[in-house]
């Protein structure tokens, strides 16, 4: 059979199935098993946290059912939900339909994909200067924050962990991490206070030279308006004294400015509002803190001639090991250009 023939025998039979398949709706593939090699993304990883990553939109009851009837395998043999994983280990996970991917509904909002300005980045983690009003992650009324934006505009990044947390109204130095390892070493530094951050806070009056350390029990609570709110411990006879927990801030003066002092606060402790409050009970409020500041200054700086209608308040340092190199890193963010014009101004 010559070529042409060939050619219009197969046409002739693309034809014929195209014509049975008339009026049918294609029907998805079936799941199938699938084997996934653990990473350094996934390292140290829990099973059902690995699972609930990698199966997003599967019910948590269905991934725990395969887990428990031994329908996924590490290594070819039973795990449980919290089996550590370990790099290069083999988990086979069970035939799961996957729910398809839904981009943008009313119920789940758009997130704008978005790069920050990048103060230091390697293959471990990402330090980056975070801007004032913008939440690190969503929730609590913020549809997104900074890691998820991060997440959208880095598709190809198979793992992007916010290692700590800023205010919204605060600037500057924030981690993310972008291996599992990095991340879980990082936070260990963290809470065993082996990093070193300061802050930059511009507050209100003249700060005395000899207040150099603020040592004063912090409470967490709710309010009336139903806002978590902190507030300073000192006195034992306090009813709250026993659940308060010690806070302390070192305090140093960068710049004295007409009316206000520029300080530099390096946190010994991480407690929820630490340094505005710390401030804010020393007497001298953070300019621009809309929740324990003072709010008559805030609208007169703001409406004024100034117009500075943030909080004055930058992670401008921040000091921790490297999670793969173990050697010393420092890094600085410089003061944005709102906060800079401000101190120039307000210069004796």
């Amino acid at each position: 059979m010559s070529n042409i023939i060939r050619a219009k025998a197969a046409a002739f039979a693309a034809t014929q199935t195209a014509d049975a398949s008339v009026g049918k709706v294609p029907t998805a593939s079936a799941p199938a098993v699938r084997h996934l090699i653990i990473d350094e993304g996934s390292a140290g990883q829990r099973l059902d946290n690995f699972l609930l990553r990698e199966l997003k939109g599967v019910p948590k009851t269905h991934i725990y059912r395969v887990i428990r009837a031994g329908e996924v395998r590490v290594n070819k043999g039973r795990a449980q939900a919290d089996t550590r994983l370990a790099l290069g280990d083999d988990v086979r996970v069970p035939p799961v339909r996957l729910p398809e991917r839904v981009t943008h509904t009313a119920d789940t909002p758009f997130v704008p994909p978005r790069e920050f300005p990048i103060i230091f980045e390697d293959e471990h983690l990402i330090a980056l200067d975070k801007p004032f009003g913008v939440a690190v992650h969503g929730g609590s009324g913020v549809s997104f924050g900074v890691i998820e934006q991060l997440r959208r505009a880095r598709p190809e990044a198979k793992f992007l962990e916010l290692v700590h947390r800023l205010d919204k109204e605060t600037s500057g130095l924030l981690l993310i991490a972008k291996k599992r390892s990095a991340l879980v070493a990082l936070q260990e530094q963290f809470r065993e206070r082996e990093t070193g951050k300061t802050y930059a806070a511009l507050v209100m009056g003249e700060w005395a030279d000899n207040k150099k350390v603020l040592d004063v029990a912090l409470l967490k609570f709710i309010g009336s308006d139903g806002e978590r709110w902190v507030r300073a411990v000192e006195n034992a006879s306090d009813p709250s004294f026993e659940q308060a927990k010690r806070s302390i801030s070192l305090v140093r003066i960068a710049q004295k400015l007409r009316g206000h002092t520029l300080l530099d606060v390096t946190i010994k402790t991480g407690r929820t509002h630490q340094i505005r409050v710390h401030l804010q009970h020393a007497g001298h409020a953070i300019v621009g803190d809309p929740k324990y500041g003072d709010f008559e200054a805030n609208r007169v700086m703001a409406r004024g001639v100034l117009k500075f209608d943030r909080m004055f308040l930058h992670a401008r340092r921040l000091r921790f090991v490297h999670p793969a190199s173990l050697q010393e890193i420092e890094l600085a963010a410089p003061l944005p250009v709102e906060c800079e014009k401000l101190v120039q101004a307000l210069k004796r």
